[in-house]
């Protein structure tokens, strides 16, 4: 006779993490075209019970964070799997859209929740212009095509404009989170204004569903015996280069530009890392 031992809970682990949508002009950060492949990969394993996400972002472009919501959702629905979402330093602003995809979302003690709200941020640059006598000519088609250039006075119904926009955008926001949470968000004036909490008032407000990590709660909800399968990664250093160019001439390199492409890529990623550092900053982080 044959006794076949019966295989384990298999629950599909993806990481997201990083600043949502373009973190600097030249750099993207996560976007739905970035996750799209290892959103498909966990969620097509054969025989899992659940995907399991790891979520650390402060947030970033709200259409990006409202697209890999939506992608997955469909995908949870698609192929009848929950999702639990695990916050790790913080899952605030775009990134907190992005929990909500989660049938329950868990955090640590002291991860960073909330921030459902909609920021704008910039400089003004007319008082250096004109110490610096530079004239700034903007031609346009429009009345309002250059509407908030900083290199212009703000105007009272440029700013009332922004917003207008920014509130419908809220509104958006808003309705995501209460269609997701439902009946778990407390009544607190607080909630939608911007602010965030740490994770056990974030548990009180109905925010996230409780405190914990990823192997405690999967053991405690599949068993012991779960296996927690990885999916998708980080590419290793070397290989974050790989869209310079090496162009050769009678087999040879050509090291000067080579040299130019490695020096613009490095004032890429350090544009990048001073725009993430901002966002990350913003919660103590």
């Amino acid at each position: 006779m044959l006794f076949w031992k019966k295989a384990p809970p298999l629950v599909p682990v993806l990481r997201l993490t990083g600043p949502i949508g373009a973190v600097s002009p030249l750099r993207q950060g996560m976007s739905l075209a970035s996750v799209a492949d290892t959103l498909e990969a966990a969620f097509t394993v054969k025989g899992a019970r659940a995907v399991a996400i790891l979520l650390n972002s402060p947030g970033g472009s709200p259409v990006q964070s409202a697209l890999i919501y939506k992608r997955i959702r469909a995908l949870a629905k698609e192929n009848h799997v929950k999702v639990y979402v695990f916050a790790e330093d913080v899952a605030a602003s775009g990134g907190y859209m992005i929990a909500c995809a989660g049938d329950e979302i868990y955090a640590d003690e002291s991860s960073v929740i909330g921030s459902i709200g909609v920021i704008s941020a910039g400089f003004g640059f007319t008082g250096l212009i004109e110490k610096l006598g530079i004239e700034r000519r903007v031609h346009t088609a429009g009345e309002s095509k250059a509407m908030l250039d900083p290199f212009q006075p703000e105007r009272a119904e440029e700013v009332a404009r922004l917003e207008a926009l920014q509130r419908e955008v809220h509104e958006h926001f808003k309705a995501l989170v209460k269609e997701s949470r439902g009946k778990r968000l407390a009544e607190e004036p607080e909630l939608f204004t911007g602010a965030f909490w740490a994770g056990e008032k974030a548990k009180e407000l109905g925010l996230i569903d409780g405190l914990g990590d990823l192997r405690s709660v999967m053991r405690h909800k599949f068993g012991k015996n779960v296996q927690l399968k990885k999916v998708g990664g980080t590419r290793p250093w070397w290989r974050r280069a790989q869209g310079i160019g090496i162009a050769r001439s009678g087999g040879e390199a050509d090291l000067p530009q080579i040299s130019a492409q490695i020096s613009a890529s490095w004032a890429e990623d350090l544009m990048a890392a001073l725009e993430a550092r901002s966002l990350w900053s913003r919660f103590g982080l």
